[in-house]
C-alpha cells in the first residue's frame, strides 16, 4: 500500500512538476529555424512515419476516475522533483542484434510489478512512440495487472519529454505507478541529436490529471526541427519494441498490443479465471477481438454494451473500412452472435479461415516466434510474425466476452508517400522472409 503524503506536500509536488513542464514549453518553444531551414509546423503536419496511427484524435477527458495524487516522487535537497529515469545512463545498455538500437530493460519498475506479476497469469506487453503515450492511463485503468511498456526515444529532446510525461503519469495514475514497468530503446544516433539541460523555475499554474493528451501535446512542442527531421527520415522500430516489451513480462502468458489498443474493463480478472483451467492441445494463441469506437461514445463496459454501440453505428470491427484483411479471419459475425450476458471467459470459436496478412491481438505463452526485426516502419511488422505462427502450426482460438477497443472510426485515406515507400520496402523483405519460413518449417500453406 502507498503511504499518502499530507495534502500540502502533494500540492507542492504538483506545482513543482508543473513548473518543469511550463518551463520547458516557455523557455524552449518550437524552433522555427534549423540547419535544414525547415520549421516545426511544416514537419508536424504529417504523422511520424511508422508510428501506430490514430486517424481521429481524441482530445477530450479520458473516462478515468478523478484521481488525486495518491503517490509522490522523491524530493531532492534543492526542492526539485526527482524525475523518472533519474538514475538511468543511456550510454550503457544492451545492443540489438545489428547494433542499430541500444536497450535499457527495466528502466523503471512499477512499485507493485513483482507482486502483480506473481499474482497474474497474464502480462500485457505494449510499445509506444512518445506521441502515443497518452493512451497508457486508460490501458492501465482497464487492465489493472502487470504492464510491460517499451518506449522509443529518438534523441535527447524526446527523452526529456518522456521523463517529464512518465513522471506525470506516475504521479497522476496509481495503476501506472503500481503496475507499469518501462523499458527504453534509443537509436545509435541518439547522442548526435540536439541536447539540452533540464532546470526548474517557480510557477503558480497547475496541470490537470484528466487531460494526459493535452499535457503531452504541450511537452511535444519542446522538440526542435532537427529531431523531427530525423524521425521523418528513419523508420520506427516496431518489432524491436514488441520484442523488448514481451521479454519484460514475468507472467506465464503475454498479451501483446499497441499502446492505443484499450482492453475491456476487468478483463485481467476474467482472463486469469479462464487460464487457470485452460487446456490446449499443441500450440495455441487466444485472439481478443478488436473494435474501433466513435470518439463521441462512452467506452463499452461489457460485450452487450459494445453490441449496442455497433447497432447504433458507433463501433465496428477494427480496420473494417481501412484494411479488412487485417482482422477478417477473427469472424466477428460469429463472435457477436455468441451467447449474451456472458461473464466467464470461454472460447467462442476457432479461426478456420486464416487469411494472409491477418494480424490479431492475441494472448500466448511467450514461446511464440520473435517479431522479425528486419521489418521496421509500416507494413508486414505484425502479420509476418502471425504468419510464421500459422506455418509453425499454431491454432488461433477466439475468446469471448473480452475485447479490446481503439478510439476513432477510421477512414481510408490516401497513403502518404513515406508510408507507401516503407510498405514496398518491407514487401520485398517479406518475400525473402517467406522463403526462410518455408525452409525452416518445411511447410507451405499456399496463402
Amino acid at each position: 500500500m502507498f503511504r499518502l503524503l499530507p495534502c500540502s506536500s502533494i500540492k507542492i509536488l504538483l506545482i513543482m512538476l508543473s513548473v518543469n513542464i511550463f518551463w520547458l514549453v516557455r523557455v524552449y518553444p518550437p524552433a522555427h529555424n534549423t540547419n535544414a531551414g525547415q520549421s516545426v509546423p511544416q514537419l508536424k503536419a504529417e504523422a511520424m512515419p511508422g508510428c501506430p496511427q490514430n486517424l481521429e484524435v481524441v482530445n477530450k477527458p479520458l473516462p478515468l476516475p478523478k484521481y488525486s495524487f495518491e503517490g509522490a516522487l522523491p524530493v531532492k535537497n534543492n526542492n526539485t522533483i526527482s524525475l523518472t529515469f533519474d538514475n538511468i545512463d543511456l550510454r550503457y545498455g544492451r545492443w540489438d542484434s545489428q547494433q542499430m538500437y541500444k536497450i535499457k530493460d527495466f528502466a523503471v519498475v512499477g512499485d507493485q510489478y513483482a507482486e502483480s506479476s506473481e499474482a497474474s497469469l497474464i502480462c500485457l506487453a505494449t510499445q509506444s512512440s512518445v506521441e502515443r503515450l497518452y493512451s497508457l492511463p486508460q490501458v492501465a485503468e482497464n487492465w489493472r495487472g502487470p504492464l510491460s511498456v517499451a518506449l522509443f526515444s529518438a534523441g535527447n529532446e524526446e527523452y526529456i519529454v518522456l521523463r517529464y510525461f512518465v513522471t506525470y503519469l506516475r504521479l497522476c495514475f496509481p495503476n501506472v505507478k503500481a503496475n507499469a514497468t518501462f523499458h527504453i530503446l534509443v537509436p545509435r544516433e541518439f547522442d548526435n541529436l540536439p541536447t539540452v539541460q533540464m532546470d526548474t523555475v517557480n510557477i503558480k499554474n497547475k496541470y490537470n490529471c484528466q487531460y494526459p493528451e493535452r499535457t503531452l501535446k504541450a511537452l511535444l512542442k519542446f522538440r526542435t526541427a532537427k529531431t523531427l527531421e530525423w524521425r521523418q527520415k528513419n523508420t520506427y522500430p516496431q518489432n524491436h519494441m514488441r520484442n523488448v516489451a514481451r521479454k519484460g513480462c514475468q507472467s506465464k502468458y503475454v498479451f501483446l498490443t499497441d499502446v492505443d489498443i484499450i482492453p475491456s474493463i476487468n478483463s485481467v480478472v476474467q482472463l486469469n479465471h479462464f487460464f487457470k483451467t485452460a487446456r490446449c492441445e499443441g500450440s495455441c494463441a487466444y485472439v481478443i477481438p478488436t473494435f474501433e469506437i466513435d470518439v463521441r461514445a462512452t467506452f463499452p463496459r461489457t460485450k452487450d454494451t459494445l453490441i449496442a454501440l455497433i447497432k447504433k453505428g458507433l463501433a465496428r470491427p477494427f480496420h473494417e473500412k481501412v484494411f479488412i484483411y487485417n482482422q477478417y479471419a477473427t469472424n466477428f459475425t460469429r463472435w457477436l452472435l455468441s451467447k449474451r450476458n456472458e461473464t466467464a471467459v470461454s472460447v467462442s470459436h476457432t479461426v478456420t479461415n486464416f487469411e494472409f496478412l491477418y494480424e490479431p491481438f492475441y494472448i500466448a505463452i511467450d514461446k511464440v516466434p520473435v517479431h522479425d526485426e528486419r521489418f521496421t516502419g509500416y507494413g508486414f511488422t505484425r502479420n509476418s510474425q502471425v504468419y510464421e505462427m500459422y506455418v509453425a502450426g499454431y491454432k488461433f482460438l477466439v475468446l469471448s466476452p473480452v475485447f479490446t477497443c481503439h478510439w476513432g472510426l477510421q477512414r481510408k485515406q490516401a497513403r502518404p508517400a513515406w508510408r507507401e515507400q516503407q510498405n514496398n520496402a518491407n514487401r520485398k523483405k517479406f518475400d525473402v522472409f517467406k522463403s526462410e519460413i518455408f525452409a525452416r518449417y518445411k511447410n507451405d500453406p499456399h496463402l
